[in-house]
C-alpha cells in the first residue's frame, strides 16, 4: 500500500463554457478551411514586391496571407540599416496599406482600428479587415521580408475579390489582385466540420 493511496478524488468541476468570439474576430474554432492558392502579387517593384500567398476561406470570411521582400540595391550601409528599421517597424506590414474589395463593392481596410475598440462593437455591419497573426520576418545584407495574416469578413458574396495594396516608401502606387470568384466559391464548397452534427 501506498502513501498516497489514501488521498481523496477532488470534487467534480463544473465545465465552463466556451466563450464565443464574434464573427468579424476571427475565423471559427472547428473548421478545416478550403484554400485557394497560389495566387499572386499585389504590388510588385524593382526591388520591392508584396505577394498574396493564399486566401484560406472559412464558412464566415477568409484568411489572406501575405508576404513582402525588399532588397537592397545601391543603398549604403546606413540607408539599408534604415530601410530595415522601417521594414520591422508596426504589426507586420512596413507601411503598406492593404485593403479588400468585395465584389458588391464594399470596401475593408487593414489598420491599427477594430470594431472592438468601438461602442456597440456587438453589431458590426462589416466589411472588416484585421491583422490576424502570422507575422515574422528576416532580414540581412541583401534583402528583408516578412508576412502577415489578415482576417476578411464577411465572407465575401459570389463574385471576384480584389485585394488592394499601395507601398509610399518604396516608390509602388496602388495596385490590385483579383481572386477569382470561382476559384473563391470552389473553396468555400471545401470547408469541413471538425465535429459535423
Amino acid at each position: 500500500m501506498s502513501f498516497f493511496d489514501d488521498l481523496p478524488e477532488p470534487p467534480p468541476r463544473p465545465r465552463q463554457p466556451q466563450p464565443v468570439r464574434p464573427e468579424w474576430a476571427g475565423p471559427p474554432s472547428g473548421e478545416l478551411p478550403g484554400v485557394v492558392s497560389p495566387l499572386g502579387f499585389v504590388l510588385r517593384g524593382p526591388n520591392a514586391v508584396v505577394a498574396l500567398k493564399m486566401v484560406e476561406v472559412f464558412s464566415t470570411g477568409c484568411l489572406l496571407d501575405l508576404v513582402w521582400c525588399v532588397r537592397r540595391s545601391d543603398e549604403s550601409d546606413q540607408e539599408w540599416r534604415e530601410v530595415m528599421e522601417r521594414s520591422f517597424q508596426g504589426p507586420g506590414r512596413p507601411g503598406i496599406l492593404i485593403g479588400a474589395r468585395l465584389p458588391d463593392g464594399r470596401k475593408a481596410f487593414a489598420g491599427t482600428t477594430t470594431p472592438s475598440m468601438f461602442e456597440g462593437s456587438e453589431e458590426v455591419a462589416g466589411p472588416v479587415l484585421v491583422d490576424w497573426g502570422g507575422a515574422g520576418g528576416s532580414a540581412g545584407d541583401q534583402q528583408a521580408e516578412g508576412s502577415v495574416r489578415y482576417w476578411l469578413w464577411p465572407l465575401p458574396a459570389e463574385g471576384e475579390m480584389q485585394i488592394v495594396a499601395k507601398w509610399d516608401d518604396q516608390g509602388l502606387p496602388e495596385s490590385t489582385l483579383k481572386v477569382p470568384g470561382d476559384r473563391l466559391a470552389t473553396a468555400r464548397g471545401e470547408v469541413r466540420e471538425y465535429w459535423p452534427v
